[in-house]
């Protein structure tokens, strides 16, 4: 964006379908000023790029002409009052709350200087994002029109000469706001509209006598685009209704003190107090207590999680049956929630190569249906001497049929759920493009340390020689105390499990390259590799099990105390419980595997004969990123996994990368897609997920384009009329709208059971 070029943005309401999108951005680009246009429907959004001095009047005025809400994110958000979320403004211009009247409901927003914006519900607004079905303008309208037109046939009943004219009157009640937005969205660059085809359709046929006809296909037109919003409405909501998930308010303990404060409030380092059955405020780890919570409204997964000290929590999960005191990890705008809506809502504003070639298709089948209504209308009376009124009647049905409604929304309608049911797993992708991509790759190649390791070793084998298990343990602790190595860290834990001592060390000291020494007791003790070990100690009993676990794949550390081997302890770090399954099922599905890691070939080979996957080892983050090239070269879809700056260059060069969470910002930022769970059971769900979102709109185009072609044969050849055309329309577009909205219910991959989908 330019120095000259500003951003602002909009809550548009009333939008359901891309074609609503398409008309408003055609209008927006037209106004004087407006330099960019990004629309987003299930956001319900509108952001522009304009030049200083562009005036908003008259941008909201033609949105609002074109029959739609609108209204600008105010500078300062609406508090809600003394007790509600306190929202800090970062990004200069703030986004907050707003009012759209009958049409949406107050919001909050908080952004931060990166991102986009986080809706969050002010404390007493409503659920989703707007009001009860019932209660919107498009209900009212069906409603209201239905009412009318039985009207008209009462007023016929009783006085039959009246009942033409009573449902000429009943018809402009419903149709005058459609040709009103018609004629609206003709003036600024829509001219071939649903709304100018129902108004030429309609109009038509009263000319041509048929009222009762054109009453009733305006009825179905009404009671469709109603069906659609609310369809519209659920998709939105679905990610929407995340955001209340967070409570409003949390415990903060301060010293002595506990007191309430706003869960917007809170803090990195801040300790909050979760008493049973409370919803956590904020991401944190647990820092005293334990308990089960549950994690399904994160995961989806229905059996709740055991947490101890030390364990990652996510806010709005349920802590069950214990007192936890949990220290945040990040702020409101950063929580795990957060980010979902905020790459859902980015996500969605992306579009699928399927869905771009929809569209332009779309922009030529709409003309072409126009020509062919007008052929029909005109030609056989002309060239062959047929009814004027039979052949006219069939072209205004041929209007009605060919409106692209359904096949438009047949695509964005399965990715926005798609990418909704993901999201609520914890399955990110950043748009219909990468979720149609993932259904095509045939190479997984995934990264080892943290990705199908948990990335911390642990220790897997004990020996001791001459000691006891306990004494070796207390010695190895006392030895790594104030180390913050990994391998120090998992014999501390070992320690802790173990309940073993940890005497106080005398003159510890680092041998660089080889371990850690001091003394204890008067005895000199030694903690460190082989090499280091040997010059201290003879290894000749302990060679052969030395090199067999490191045959295993695992670091072995030698105990010295007081000049002979006291014992061996063998770490490793661990495949998580889920990868076994992930792999198989991955290859089930007929994907290769592959393995790409830093780490010595040794170790790699190890784990990838225990995981049954190709490793390939010893490599730099150019030699990932060059594997994947090649493999690409070969004609693979390749998609790239892992969590580390040196996945970088490889999830970037991949078809599509994948990032698992909690890794490395950068491997985030580089990424296509994210497993916000860090789960390898996550890698063949975005997959099946992205395979049956594929299938789904095949199923949406062969609907839409399956009741076209039905309809136009039975109505050139008489058997159908206006009313049946409009059902080909609305009720393909209703159908492929509930059809899409079926992905809501998906839960993963069948064949991989809860067990395997557990969070580490």
């Amino acid at each position: 964006m330019s120095q000259t070029e500003l951003e602002s943005r909009y809550r548009v309401s009333g939008m359901d379908c891309p074609s609503c999108a398409a008309k408003i951005d055609a209008a927006v680009k037209g106004i004087k000023g407006v330099e960019d246009v990004s629309v987003s429907v299930v956001a319900g959004s509108l952001t522009i790029g304009h030049r200083v001095g562009f005036s908003d009047e008259s941008l909201m005025k033609r949105v609002r002409k074109l029959g739609y809400g609108i209204e600008p994110f105010p500078e300062k958000p609406d508090q809600g009052g003394a007790e509600g979320p306190v929202v800090s403004d970062q990004c200069g211009s703030a986004c907050c709350g707003h009012s759209n009247g009958d049409e949406a409901d107050t919001i909050e927003h908080r952004h931060d200087a990166a991102e986009a914006a986080l809706h969050r519900h002010a404390p007493n607004s409503a659920q989703g994002s707007g009001p009860a079905w019932w209660r919107t303008v498009k209900v009212r309208m069906a409603v209201g029109y239905g009412i009318a037109i039985l009207a008209a046939y009462a007023i016929g009943a009783v006085w039959p000469q009246a009942e033409a004219p009573a449902l000429v009157a009943a018809l402009a009640v419903g149709l005058v706001p459609v040709s009103r937005r018609a004629v609206m969205a003709a003036r600024f660059g829509t001219p071939f509209s649903i709304e100018m085809l129902m108004t030429v359709a309609a109009v038509g046929a009263v000319i041509l006598g048929a009222v009762s006809e054109a009453a009733i296909v305006v009825l179905l037109f009404l009671v469709g685009e109603m069906l659609e919003g609310v369809a519209a409405g659920r998709a939105r909501r679905s990610i929407e209704g995340l955001v209340t998930l967070v409570p409003e308010t949390a415990l903060l303990e301060r010293g002595d003190v506990v007191q309430k404060v706003s869960a917007d409030a809170l803090q990195p380092g801040d300790v909050v107090l979760v008493r049973p059955g409370d919803r956590l405020p904020a991401d944190g780890r647990v820092s005293d207590g334990a308990s089960s919570v549950d994690e399904s409204s994160i995961t989806g997964e229905s059996v709740p999680k055991s947490k101890a000290v030390g364990d990652q929590v996510f806010a709005g999960t349920v802590n069950h049956d214990g007192v936890l005191r949990v220290e945040v990890t990040a702020a409101a705008q950063d929580n795990t929630i957060a980010k979902v809506v905020w790459m859902v809502e980015e996500a969605q504003e992306a579009k699928s190569p399927t869905e771009r070639f929809i569209e332009r298709f779309s922009r030529t089948y709409t003309p072409c249906v126009v020509a062919a209504a007008t052929l029909v209308a005109v030609v056989p009376p002309l060239g062959f001497g047929f009814a004027w009124s039979a052949w006219v009647y069939k072209g205004l049905a041929i209007l009605l049929i060919g409106c692209p409604c359904a096949l438009v929304i047949s695509t964005p309608a399965a990715i926005a759920a798609g990418l909704s049911a993901g999201a609520r797993r914890g399955l990110l992708m950043r748009g219909g493009a990468v979720l149609e991509m993932l259904g095509r790759v045939d190479v997984v190649a995934l990264d080892k340390t943290g990705t199908l390791t948990a990335g911390e070793p642990e220790v897997t084998d004990l020996i001791a020689v001459g000691r006891s298990q306990r004494e070796v343990i207390s010695m190895a602790a006392a030895l790594e105390q104030t180390s913050s190595h990994p391998l120090a860290r998992a014999i501390l834990k070992l320690a802790q499990n173990a309940r073993a001592p940890v005497p106080p060390l005398l003159g510890g000291t680092v041998v660089p390259g080889e371990g850690v020494s001091g003394k204890l007791g008067g005895e000199n003790l030694f903690l460190g590799s082989a090499h280091g070990a040997q010059r201290l100690a003879c290894l000749d009993e302990q060679r052969a099990e030395i090199d067999r676990l490191h045959a295993q794949g695992k670091t072995v550390s030698v105990l010295v105390a007081g000049g002979t081997v006291a014992g061996l302890i063998a770490l490793r770090d661990q495949p998580r419980p889920d990868a076994a399954a992930a792999l198989s099922r991955l290859r089930e599905r007929g994907l290769r595997t592959l393995m790409l890691t830093g780490d010595n070939a040794r170790t790699a080979e190890a784990l990838g004969a225990d995981l049954g996957v190709e490793a390939r080892s010893e490599l730099l983050p150019q030699d990932k990123a060059r594997i994947v090239r090649e493999l690409q070269a070969e004609g693979r879809r390749v998609a790239k996994v892992g969590d580390g700056i040196n996945d970088a260059p490889a999830l970037a060069t991949a078809d599509v990368g994948i990032a698992m969470g909690g890794g490395a910002d950068v491997a985030l930022e580089t990424a296509d897609a994210a497993s916000l769970h860090a789960r390898v059971t996550d890698i063949p769900d975005m997959i099946a997920l992205s395979r049956t979102v594929m299938g789904n709109i095949r199923q949406n185009i062969g609907i839409a384009l399956g009741l076209k072609a039905v309809f136009l044969v039975t109505t050139v050849a008489g058997v159908t009329g206006l009313w049946p055309a409009i059902l080909a329309d609305t009720g393909a577009t209703v159908l492929v709208t509930a059809n899409a909205m079926r992905l809501l219910s998906w839960r993963g991959d069948p064949a991989l059971d809860g067990a395997a989908r557990e969070r580490y």
